[in-house]
């Protein structure tokens, strides 16, 4: 029968250094008293094998015992080393020693086993972490969308001259609504095309050519690369696109706009400023009164007029670019469109005086057209289209294919509604067109034209751009002076409301 109780322990005080308490079936607690007086009670099993006697530090009295040892004796973590615990113990040495196991050097095994047997639990976890996290990396990639496509490509696999604002735009309007969501292995010419059609039935045919165009540099882009390669392996959908049998039957899909302005509603412009500013100034209240058309946009619209340049070019312009003495312009190679070459424009007198009336507005900023709401910057280059746009909303229509509402902080009228509408909507770029058309009809040669529109034509065999390097400056000169008095006449009402083309 044990001899030991919990009181009895506790209250026991050793006479000697080190004395023993026996329990029965080997279990003692050792006291031992150190030099201070301080008594330490360790649990102890002794058991024989043959005639050798053999003994195991459990551990310290009422102590805990280690995370190993608790695995070791099969008891549950943060177990004291109590009366009762140390007997079980003892019985489960006991039960070893039934089954012919040295106690001790079971412990040691154990010991020895089980940070092993730890690691490889750790690494099997590890590496069921490893494959989950594979696996959801693989379900994530095989649900990639048609706007993770566009993050990655827009990043990686486009540059635009507008910083792709113009991308980020209708794909934001057209693209994501509708079709953003949808993962790439699931995507099909199906979803692709009725995006298209959609764009088309709001009467946007030349977007939905543009936008096909993007789409299809997309996807290209993204078939050659990983992860969107793989998730491409059925196909290119947008090489199953014909843009032709989606866009209008009567839709030009070489966008040959040949829309131009007659002498006639050349006059008419000018007279429609005059007429706007004559009602300002005679109002009798001009707060409530509409106010006339700016001079910034008179003038950005005669000098692209008159001197048939982009409008990006010129509204980009910096006055230390114009030279008024000399009658020059320069437009530095980074203003053109694909940074071809830089430009001299050699200004007519028609054109200068336009500058001139432009500086006394703007002639304090750096820029011929600086932003209103921008520091030191100029305004935007979409800027004038819109303007000119926005008056003649007869011919706008919503994403709905009805007509425009009114926009925001926007003109919404038809007062740049050019011989009753009866030849549709004109814009900026028209008057590049108009301009170089005029030029033609006065008999100035192609040649020179595209010369004055700084054109570079991508079929000059290599032996002509090295050897034909005649700037034509006289002969520009003198065709921009030409279109300048041309323009002067029709200012003048000096013409029998012919078109270009007499």
């Amino acid at each position: 029968m044990p001899a030991l109780t919990t009181t009895k322990i506790e209250k026991y005080k050793p006479t000697k250094n080190t004395e023993v308490l026996s329990d029965g079936n080997g279990l003692s607690v050792r006291f031992r008293k150190s030099q201070s007086g301080v008594v330490s009670m360790n649990w102890l099993y002794t058991y024989r094998v043959g005639t050798q006697s053999n003994y195991i530090t459990i551990g310290e009295y009422n102590e805990f015992l280690s995370d190993v040892d608790a695995k070791i004796f099969e008891m549950p973590p943060a177990t004291k080393l109590s009366l009762a615990n140390a007997r079980l113990i003892a019985l489960f040495f006991k039960s070893l020693r039934d089954r012919g196991l040295d106690p001790k050097e079971y412990i040691q095994t154990e010991k020895d086993r089980l940070p092993i047997e730890r690691q490889r639990l750790i690494d099997e976890e590890l590496a069921q972490q490893k494959e989950a996290e594979q696996k959801a990396k693989e379900l994530l990639r095989q649900n990639l969308t048609v706007k993770d496509m566009f993050d990655a490509w827009i990043v990686d696999g486009v540059r635009r001259k507008d910083g792709n604002e113009v991308l980020h735009r209708t794909f934001n309007k057209d693209i994501f609504p509708l079709i953003g969501h949808i993962p790439i292995k699931d995507i099909t010419e199906h979803e692709l095309r009725s995006v298209l059609r959609q764009m088309v039935a709001r009467g946007v045919n030349r977007t939905a050519v543009l936008m096909r165009n993007s789409l299809a540099q997309m996807f290209s882009w993204a078939e050659k690369r990983q992860p969107w390669r793989k998730l491409l392996a059925e196909g290119n959908p947008m090489d199953l696109i014909e843009i032709k049998y989606i866009v209008s039957p009567d839709y030009d899909m070489d966008n040959l706009r040949n829309r131009r302005l007659s002498e006639s509603e050349i006059f008419e412009l000018s007279n429609i400023f005059k007429e706007k500013q004559s009602a300002f100034d005679n109002a009798p209240n001009r707060r409530s009164c509409e106010r006339p058309i700016s001079i910034a946009l008179q003038c950005a619209i005669w000098i692209q007029l008159s001197t048939i340049c982009r409008s990006g070019e010129m509204l980009m312009a910096r006055w230390e670019h114009v030279d008024f003495e000399k009658g020059e312009w320069y437009i530095p190679r980074e203003n053109v469109k694909d940074n071809v070459n830089e430009m001299m424009v050699y200004l007519s007198p028609f054109a200068l005086n336009q500058f001139r009336l432009l500086f006394e507005e703007t002639g304090d900023t750096e820029w011929c057209f600086p932003a209103r709401h921008k520091h030191n910057e100029h305004v935007c280059i979409k800027s004038m289209a819109k303007q000119v746009g926005d008056r003649q909303s007869m011919f706008k229509k919503g994403n709905d294919g009805e007509p425009r509402k009114p926009m925001k902080n926007r003109r919404h009228d038809n007062s740049f509604v050019l011989g009753g509408g009866k030849d549709g909507a004109w814009t900026p770029h028209d008057l590049r067109r108009t301009g170089s058309s005029m030029m033609q009809a006065l008999g100035i040669p192609n040649d020179v034209i595209n010369k004055c529109q700084n054109h570079v034509f991508a079929g000059m065999s290599k032996v002509d751009r090295h050897y034909l390097l005649h700037a034509f400056k006289n002969e520009k000169k003198s065709a921009w002076a030409e279109l300048g008095a041309k323009l002067v006449t029709i200012f003048n009402n000096e013409f029998n409301a012919s078109t270009i083309e007499d």
